[in-house]
């Protein structure tokens, strides 16, 4: 077999010409001390709980929430954009931080591939981060299943707390795509094997312990939160928290050392926090709340991003992280390319090289929508449109245009070529913007009941003319409702590729109904998840996965990464 050699112009090729500087450096221009940081190898480090406390009287700086529009296979660019756009203000002067999600390796080897931005807009080492990084999700995979073997065991024991069996709630998690996993039986094999029952695996993003992990604010409250999961019912329906089965405190200590923030750096060396990575489509889609409070107290301004369209990652963040940690974003960033918008416009994703003014016209109505979503929370909006060679003035224009009425400024921006200086005048914008008055607000309030949330959420944001909930989801709500869970906010699992719950309906559809087949309580997280459409909580592979074309040269070096 000939040997396989990195391609010079990959992702991996152009983040390896860069030398970054010692992680210590990169910490120092946030002020953190040496003794701040526990080091991981040269250029990867975790932020010492210890110096995280002596944050909390510090004023926070301002918050930019970084989404897209509705995601296609054009590709939109939102990483790339946060990671540019965080350069650029430090190009300004300004001390500016980016906080990100970790990557799973679901996508790394299935469909997406990595998460790290691309071109010279990227947080390095990019392979690290992509492949085991600080091991955060393995620590989560391995404190979610070690809950799940304690249940198994109680039962074997004896059952003291009456768990129905078919009742369980709490599945097994891997950081993997792997839909054979998704339903399967356990316990067979006879009686030193436990007893027979159904279950199935979720991806390790989709874990409570994940949403926890990325919501708690402090260690205490962390444990707090994780004695407060439902792992099931009783015979008589009466739910049984995860603190009954006495792990919580070894379940901690798998997870202490990975709730400390990490931090990396950019290709231009600004410092990035990445840690924690819900999914967006099935999750809250947010990094973790400690990560961005801390770099809040060390910055003056730290953009983020949430997962996938501004209608599920954007939705979740503002309506539950926010809500939960007390945050208020100064400004919302919108990444759009014109190659996506003619995908949304009906144009096949092979015709995209051909100038197609009508298609981008049409297409555009799914970024104005996601703008108009995002100022119904109050926030002053920008778009950042991600320059592509096959662009042409005339769609520019037209997206330019469109966007006029709003009075919404749109940036064409190059920082995947250019770096820092291909977002310059996106920051410019939204330095000024960050300055205005807040006025974030959400977007139903707590007392709401959980079905009239969901219902606003469909209306509101994705544009349903209603929502069908299965009887067994609406038995399921009241039983919540009943049960003292009414006032949590709801976090939405749809296709992440239209605003209905049809993936095929691209563009701004309207006259949908939204479909709940489930629905699932994460009381230690704070929210009920609705599960919609035939949305999964355990994705496949493709017919060709990312993972095929992976490899490791005769120098060790690894490469098919992007």
């Amino acid at each position: 077999m000939t040997a396989r050699q990195l391609d010079p112009q990959s992702d991996a090729a152009i983040a390896g010409s860069i030398t970054p500087l010692p992680i210590e450096e990169v910490a120092s221009r946030l002020g953190i001390p040496a003794a701040g940081i526990y080091r991981y190898g040269p250029y990867k480090a975790k932020l010492a709980l210890d110096y995280i406390h002596t944050l909390e009287t510090r004023a926070p700086g301002k918050l930019i929430l970084v989404t897209a529009i509705s995601p296609t296979p054009a590709g939109e660019g939102k990483t790339t954009t946060t990671i540019g756009l965080g350069d650029a203000l430090a190009r300004l002067g300004k001390k500016a931080a980016i906080c990100l999600r970790e990557p799973s390796l679901g996508p790394v080897f299935g469909a997406k591939g990595g998460a790290t931005g691309g071109g010279r807009a990227q947080i390095i080492p990019m392979q690290d981060i992509n492949l085991h990084f600080t091991g955060d999700l393995h620590a989560i995979s391995a404190a979610h299943n070690l809950l799940a073997a304690l249940i198994d065991n109680h039962i074997y024991w004896g059952n003291g707390l009456d768990l129905d069996a078919r009742r369980i709630s709490w599945r097994r998690v891997l950081d993997l795509n792997d839909r054979a996993l998704r339903q399967v039986n356990v316990g067979l094999g006879g009686p030193a094997n436990g007893f027979p029952r159904e279950d199935g695996f979720d991806i390790t993003v989709a874990s409570e312990v994940m949403a926890i992990f990325c919501l708690a604010k402090t260690l205490k409250e962390f444990e707090e939160r994780l004695s407060r999961m439902v792992v099931g019912q009783t015979r008589a329906k009466r739910m049984v928290e995860a603190g009954a089965l006495n792990g919580i405190g070894a379940m901690l200590a798998l997870l202490r050392d990975a709730f400390q923030p990490n931090i990396v750096q950019t290709m231009e060396h600004t410092p990035a926090f990445v840690h924690g990575g819900p999914f967006a489509n099935i999750a809250h889609g947010c990094n973790s709340v400690i990560a961005t409070r801390s770099a809040l107290a060390l910055a003056d301004y730290v953009v983020t991003e949430a997962g996938f369209g501004a209608d599920l990652g954007a939705e979740k963040f503002l309506n539950i992280k926010c809500r939960q940690a007390g945050l208020a974003p100064s400004a919302a960033v919108v990444v759009a390319t014109v190659r996506a918008l003619k995908m949304h416009g009906g144009v096949p994703v092979k015709q995209l090289g051909a100038e197609d003014v009508e298609a981008v016209r049409i297409g555009t109505a799914n970024l104005v929508r996601h703008v108009e979503n995002m100022r119904k929370f109050g926030l002053p909006v920008v778009v950042a449109l991600n320059r592509f060679l096959s662009d042409t003035p005339a769609e520019i224009e037209m997206v330019t245009r469109t966007l006029a009425p709003l009075g919404v400024a749109v940036h064409v921006c190059s920082h995947w070529a250019e770096g820092s200086a291909g977002a310059e005048a996106l920051a410019r914008d939204v330095v000024a913007l960050a300055d205005q008055p807040g006025g974030f607000h959400t977007l139903y309030p707590d007392a709401l009941p959980l079905k009239a949330k969901i219902e606003t959420i469909a209306r509101e944001i994705y544009r349903a003319d209603g929502v069908n909930f299965s009887p067994a989801a609406s038995a399921r709500l009241d039983e919540m409702e009943a049960a003292g869970y009414g006032r949590l906010p709801v976090c939405m699992a749809k296709t992440q590729y239209s605003f209905s719950a049809d993936p095929a309906l691209r563009g701004a559809p309207t006259g949908h109904v939204i479909p709940v087949r489930e629905v699932r309580l994460s009381a230690g997280a704070g929210f009920v998840v609705a599960l919609t459409g035939d949305v999964m909580t355990m994705p496949g592979l493709p017919s060709v996965p990312a993972a095929e074309g992976i490899f490791v040269d005769a120098e060790g070096v690894i490469g098919g990464l992007s």
